[in-house]
């Protein structure tokens, strides 16, 4: 059986977040171009995000290096209010990939734990298929369809799940669709 991988990566929990960005678990740390969330240079997070935000895809990548600036995605992360974990703690690599397909999620993320941290959060996103289910085995509740959201209460406090599509190059949908779907939600949580 193969080892258990321990998240690398602390919570990043700003204290004015209404935003809470949960993904499945990182890649290996082969595939990192920065100590940071989604660091894997194939995958479109931060594309998506600086297409919304700048409308500039290449906004937080590293000028003239293939990586992702850490200093400036804090720094508009921060600004705007979204925190970054993922819902799985400790995972099993089932194949020697990236892909969520062949991740076993040994230890979810104490995801009440981590909102107990946010007063502000209004919102979760998952960031793909694992994340969603994850999560939604978690706090009972049902799915919603990709791009749209789910209404319910957590300790009494009103929450949207909202299920974005996967950044995930191997997700069959053109940067230009994703980021108009991630687009959509944060206006909507009016960080746009």
């Amino acid at each position: 059986m193969e080892d258990v991988e321990q998240h690398p990566l602390l919570p990043f929990l700003p204290g004015n977040a209404r935003l809470l960005m949960l993904g499945s678990f990182p890649p290996q740390k082969k595939r990192w171009s920065m100590d940071f969330y989604y660091p894997n240079w194939n995958n479109d997070m931060w594309r998506i995000t600086g297409l919304v935000f700048f409308n500039d895809k290449d906004y937080f990548v590293v000028s003239g290096e293939k990586a992702f600036s850490k200093e400036r995605l804090i720094g508009f992360l921060q600004s705007k209010g979204i925190a970054l974990y993922d819902t799985a703690s400790a995972v099993r690599r089932l194949q020697d990939n990236a892909s969520d397909k062949y991740l076993e999620v040994v230890q979810p993320t104490d995801v009440s734990a981590l909102l107990s941290q946010l007063p502000q959060c209004q919102a979760i996103v998952t960031t793909g298929e694992k994340a969603t289910e994850t999560l939604c085995a978690q706090f009972h509740i049902a799915r919603p369809a990709v791009g749209s959201y789910t209404e319910f209460l957590h300790q009494g406090r009103p929450l949207r799940l909202y299920r974005m599509p996967s950044s995930s190059r191997a997700y069959p949908l053109s940067l230009e669709k994703k980021a108009a779907a991630y687009c959509i939600m944060y206006q909507e949580l009016q960080l746009v």
